[in-house]
């Protein structure tokens, strides 16, 4: 009697090893994608974008290999590494929110300086502009580069509305690409008036 209660716990423990490695871990999945989708709509996707797709990467990947667990006999199922992927994977996303925050602040930092920046240069192209040379066949090329300049100042205003939105990523590309092109008249300017100089 004795002997037959023990087979019976024995049987039950294994019995519930089994059954708990076997059940598929759909709180775990779920907190993962809900995880990612908060990571996403605090734009870790723009502002950290190697790191959130890393994660979504791993998310699909757990995603096959629960499939593939799936397929095997349910004595030979065993989540137990899937779910503590899972697990991990919403801790990630989690702390990517807060990283994503503070990646923004640096951003729009830096967008900030960098319109500082940009203010003096276009002032410089102005004052160059003034100085060029005046020739027939130099005034198109003035003309465009002073519609040039207008326009690159009016970026200046379209950034500043950016950063007041909030859309530090697309305020730091459009002063980039401004300040290219800013410096870019800057040394076309320089190189006119220089000319004339030595001439």
């Amino acid at each position: 009697m004795k002997k037959n209660a023990f087979l019976l716990t024995i049987l039950s423990v294994v019995l519930l090893m089994a059954t708990s490695c076997a059940k598929l871990p759909q709180a775990e999945l779920d907190a993962a994608k809900a995880s990612l989708e908060t990571a996403k709509a605090a734009e870790a996707d723009r502002y950290l974008a190697a790191e959130y797709n890393a994660l979504q990467d791993s998310l699909n990947a757990v995603t096959v290999a629960i499939e593939a667990e799936g397929s095997k006999s349910s004595f030979s199922r065993n989540y137990e590494a899937t779910k503590n992927q899972l697990v991990q994977i919403s801790a990630d996303a989690t702390a990517l929110v807060a990283q994503a925050e503070e990646r923004k602040v640096q951003v729009r930092d830096e967008v900030q300086q960098s319109l500082v920046a940009l203010s003096y240069l276009i002032t410089e192209d102005k004052t160059l502009l003034a100085e060029a040379p005046k020739g027939k066949e130099g005034k198109e090329a003035l003309e465009a580069i002073e519609n040039d300049i207008t326009i690159i100042e009016a970026s200046v205003n379209e950034i500043n509305t950016l950063i007041s939105n909030g859309d530090y990523q697309t305020a730091q590309d459009k002063v980039s690409a401004s300040t290219v092109k800013a410096e870019a008249i800057k040394v076309e300017l320089t190189n006119a008036i220089s000319k004339v100089k030595k001439g």
